[in-house]
């Protein structure tokens, strides 16, 4: 044998049995992490907070966004460590908590309050950026780069708030179709809740989705050095027409989005395989939620998406036809990129889940060449996944902050490194914040719920505000998490 071939099938060999060690029972309080993962959404609200916010260290901030061109931005998440709102991440993570209530929400039990206001938060905000203004959408608030040459709270933030926005002349398929997708998720969390609402937030969805697919382009060529290099639309908006539309079906069963689906489908990239799901890349979370169709509607035109699905999930399963070595941390953790790598640990474990229920219902499991994948090895996976975050890894300590004996304690994040205003009611200016970046203790404020960054390709881990890549946190790393703890909470042995 290649000694090259024997160390890949040695490897192949520890990863089966590091990522499906057998049985079920509870190796974690998913519930707590649950509630916990949905808490750190309160410690991202910007605006004026609700009563109850549980947060407490954190206060009204972002009181006049879009005031100065006259309309009212006030509301939504900051996204990750800094005091800026950027339309297409926040868009994706309000999506992912939507899909969250509505495939997992049934296991939420007492957090499924807490999880709807999180989405509504989102939703809210979007709601206002897609109606404020006729033939428009409004994608941002606060100037990137005088944001980022700042260390203060936000409650003290003084940065230029410059509105950004797209039209017919300055196009953004792929913002205004991943709020179109946002709107028409959040509808279906509160179809039940609160039908009149749903019923606004479908309707905006459909018109965002028409002026997206009428004004075709992408708003990092409309927008260019305003969104990149932070949130580029690197993928295209190919992706999210395609992604946006299956939401829209989904939520409306409105048979025009199936046609759209099947006539565009192509065009759009169904026909690619990809192999990784961010706010950035929809292609392989689309894939997924059309399969659902194929599984449990028999709609032949969606076979296709199944079959795009299947690969995927084969390329993370070790000893199948289709794995790609390489993607595995030697304790097991996926690893995709080395900035922020966690953000895709959470969706492919939300992807294997709702795969792996979609299945299930419908009697079907994976087919990886000539092998075959069962539903229960997909929660197996994903179950990995979620216990490395909570501390069953290699450092032995928990991604999340807040949860476990041992976890980050210096997040790269402005409000939590800073003392609250509460504790310092005088302004911390500019300049005079940097001192917060660069002190070497803990973070004075528990930003609770936050899963951070995460490890590099061989498990290590930097505790160190200044190391934003493994430090800091984001919306779009927890949302998808909140649906994979819900499920865990509702469905694994105490």
């Amino acid at each position: 044998m290649d000694p090259s071939r024997g160390g890949l099938v040695a490897t192949v060999a520890v990863l089966h049995l590091l990522l499906f060690a057998p049985g079920m029972a509870a190796a974690f309080n998913y519930a707590d992490a649950l509630a916990k993962s949905i808490i750190f959404f309160e410690g991202q609200r910007s605006g004026k907070l609700p009563p109850g916010n549980r947060m407490p260290w954190r206060a009204d901030s972002g009181l006049t966004d879009g005031a100065q061109y006259n309309v009212d931005l006030v509301g939504g998440y900051y996204d990750a460590g800094d005091n800026l709102k950027f339309g297409l991440p926040m868009a994706f993570s309000t999506t992912m908590l939507a899909w969250s209530v509505a495939d997992f929400g049934k296991f939420m039990g007492a957090e499924l309050p807490h999880a709807r206001a999180a989405v509504r938060w989102g939703a809210d905000y979007l709601l206002k950026a897609a109606t404020a203004t006729p033939g428009a959408l409004y994608v941002q608030v606060g100037e990137p780069g005088r944001d980022h040459a700042c260390w203060e709270r936000p409650e003290d933030m003084d940065t230029p708030r410059s509105v950004y926005r797209v039209d017919a002349n300055k196009p953004g398929s792929d913002v205004a179709g991943e709020t179109a997708a946002a709107l028409a998720a959040s509808s279906i969390a509160f179809r039940r809740s609160d039908p009149a609402y749903a019923s606004r937030l479908l309707h905006a969805a459909m018109e965002v989705f028409d002026f997206a697919d009428r004004h075709r382009g992408s708003y990092s060529d409309s927008l260019s050095s305003e969104v990149c290099p932070f949130y580029c639309s690197y993928s295209g908006y190919h992706d999210e027409l395609l992604w946006a539309a299956s939401w829209l079906h989904r939520a409306s069963n409105n048979a025009s989005y199936m046609t759209y689906v099947e006539a565009y489908g192509m065009q759009l990239g169904a026909g690619d395989d990809d192999y990784s799901f961010s706010w950035d890349d929809k292609r392989v979370g689309t894939k997924v939620l059309l399969s659902r169709g194929f599984l449990r509607r028999k709609l032949q035109g969606l076979q296709l998406y199944k079959a795009h699905s299947d690969s995927y999930i084969c390329s993370l399963v070790p000893g199948t036809s289709g794995f790609q070595a390489g993607q595995y941390t030697p304790g097991g953790l996926i690893y995709k990129e080395g900035e922020s790598n966690m953000q895709y640990v959470t969706t492919a474990t939300f992807l294997l889940l709702a795969y792996s229920k979609y299945l299930k219902s419908s009697g079907a499991t994976v087919c990886c060449g000539g092998g075959v994948v069962s539903p229960a090895d997909l929660v197996a996976l994903a179950k990995r996944q979620v216990d490395y975050i909570l501390g069953k890894n290699p450092a032995g300590r928990s991604y999340m902050v807040g949860f476990g004996a041992r976890y980050p304690e210096r997040a790269h994040h402005r409000g939590a490194s800073m003392p609250s205003v509460r504790a310092h009611p005088g302004r911390i200016g500019c300049d005079a914040g940097f001192q917060y970046l660069h002190a070497g203790g803990a973070n004075p404020n528990v930003l609770v719920g936050a899963v951070v960054g995460g490890p590099d390709s061989r498990d290590g881990f930097d505790d160190d505000r200044g190391n934003y890549a493994q430090s800091e946190p984001a919306t779009y790393i927890n949302a998808p998490l909140v649906g994979a703890l819900a499920f865990f909470a509702g469905t694994t042995r105490k």
